[in-house]
């Protein structure tokens, strides 16, 4: 089954990537690695989700900003690729989350990430993974997905 095919079974639509909001390149090819710049959790409209969790977002905003953030990492996988077919492995997620210090459930929303990459891609997306508190994220975004895929 395509990428494509296991992506309208799942009812994902990937989004248009947003454009960086500095002066660096959304993904980098080097060799048969993509490296892919942190991606927040912005909407097609142009909105971020932000905040900090357990502070003044819950665990299911915060589920939802991953959701929306490793989309992101997927419409630029899809730009740097135009074809989802050709991505052999996720080789890395990492995750930072903008939370309160006695916030403790990262690896929970990291999941959301992780969950959505293995059930499109199979034992293609299993990975290796960081996640990360942070006091704070650019824009005041709620989470920032950086990745590495093999094609």
């Amino acid at each position: 089954m395509s990428i494509e095919d296991k992506l309208n079974n799942l009812n994902i639509e990937i989004p248009n990537p947003p454009d960086p909001v500095g002066n660096y390149s959304a993904f980098i090819k080097s060799n048969n690695l993509i490296f892919i710049s942190g991606q927040l959790p912005i909407l097609p409209d142009g909105s971020i989700i932000k905040g900090k969790i357990s502070k003044n977002l819950t665990i299911e905003e915060g589920e939802q900003a991953t959701r929306i953030a490793i989309l992101n990492v997927l419409g630029q996988l899809k730009k740097a690729t135009n074809d989802l077919n050709l991505v052999k492995r996720c080789v890395k997620i990492t995750g930072y989350y903008n939370c309160s210090a006695e916030f403790k459930e990262h690896a929970k929303l990291l999941n959301i990430a992780s969950d959505l990459i293995v059930n499109i891609f199979g034992d293609k997306g299993k990975h290796a993974r960081a996640v990360i508190g942070a006091n704070t994220l650019p824009l005041d975004a709620a989470v920032e997905l950086e990745t590495i895929f093999e094609v």
